[in-house]
């Protein structure tokens, strides 16, 4: 059980801008029975809980027993032999670790939790777009409902999306439904001298769509020697500048093996809280933007999932979903391999 003081040890040196992420002894020691209790029942449910990088850090590092980014979380979901599994995000991940767990409880504490690239395109879209485009290979980015997944042919992280669409052996691809991600995609292959005609569909991150690349150029200015971190939600004009484009996990990870001591990040803000928990002797300039569908999780929503969850806390899949999603993410994990 985790004391206030180490607690606090972990979160004093998150500054992101938001009063919610301070945190003072006295608050850390006022989230001890509400932490103590979710440790109890995770224990009584054989239940692990997965936190994505984005989330509060109370939460990461409060009751969390693996943090990270979407794909790294979809492998803890597949290997795991808890029987029942809280994910702390959003819906398409709860759903996602449904689809590699049939047989578990998988728990959403966070039911009302969407996202602006998984609501904006349907199964029936994609149904639609495949009689469109009948010789493409679809491929769906993670942000995506289970229904959707379900017609679609593989699946992507931003971890591994450029080495997956490489492999994939069609030249005709459909990308859905970021947008800028794609866009960032046809860059890539362009300049790796691979010549795939990929069609992307029209949707976007709301977080990350904002960054411009003036604001690059800004820090550049402000801050001179500052490593410019970007994930590949970011448009084209932005992932030009970067020093670094990848998922959470891998900026974390470059952060840790830079000789850097300032960095810029361009994605949500928990990971910036993160690297200020993980490496308080290095600076991290600028500002970042809150997820609010991330942020709507709360210690106290995956207590009250823990202890009676309702219905909309408990992901179901139909068996027909269940079956071609799971496809779609078994393709995911042999091209990524």
């Amino acid at each position: 059980m985790i004391t206030a003081e180490a607690l606090h040890e972990k979160l004093k040196d998150i500054q992101v801008g938001s009063p919610l992420c301070r945190f003072t002894e006295d608050a850390c020691r006022d989230l001890l029975p509400t932490i103590a209790r979710i440790e109890e029942l995770k224990a009584e449910r054989n239940a692990i809980i997965l936190a994505h990088n984005y989330v509060a850090p109370q939460i990461l590092y409060g009751v969390a027993d693996h943090t990270g980014d979407s794909f790294g979380l979809s492998k803890v979901a597949r290997d795991s032999r808890a029987d029942v599994i809280v994910f702390a995000a959003v819906r398409f991940m709860a759903e996602t670790a449904k689809i590699l767990n049939p047989g578990k409880t998988v728990l959403d504490p966070n039911p009302d939790g969407g996202c602006s690239l998984a609501d904006g395109i349907t199964a029936t879209d994609v149904v639609r777009l495949r009689g469109q485009y009948p010789d493409h290979t679809f491929v769906c980015y993670i942000n995506t409902t289970a229904a959707v997944k379900a017609q679609c042919d593989v699946c992507v992280t931003s971890s591994n999306v450029y080495r997956i669409i490489e492999r994939i052996e069609n030249d005709k691809i459909y990308f859905l439904p970021d947008r800028l991600m794609g866009e960032n995609i046809i860059n890539h292959l362009r300049a790796s001298g691979i010549d795939k005609d990929v069609v992307v569909y029209d949707g976007t991150c709301y977080v990350h769509e904002e960054y411009q690349p003036e604001s690059v150029d800004q820090v550049r200015r402000n801050f001179p020697g500052t490593e410019v971190l970007v994930h590949p939600e970011c448009q084209p004009g932005v992932v030009a500048k970067a020093d670094y484009v990848g998922s959470t996990t891998g900026m974390l990870d470059h952060v840790r093996a830079s000789e850097r001591d300032s960095f810029f990040l361009l994605t949500e803000c928990g990971l910036t809280g993160i690297l200020q928990s993980e490496f308080p002797g290095k600076k991290f300039v600028g500002s970042c933007t809150t997820c609010r569908y991330m942020k709507f999780n709360s210690l106290e929503n995956i207590l009250n999932t823990l202890e009676n969850p309702g219905k909309k806390n408990i992901i179901t899949l139909s068996a027909e979903v269940q079956a071609r999603a799971l496809r779609c993410l078994e393709q995911m994990f042999h091209y990524a391999a």
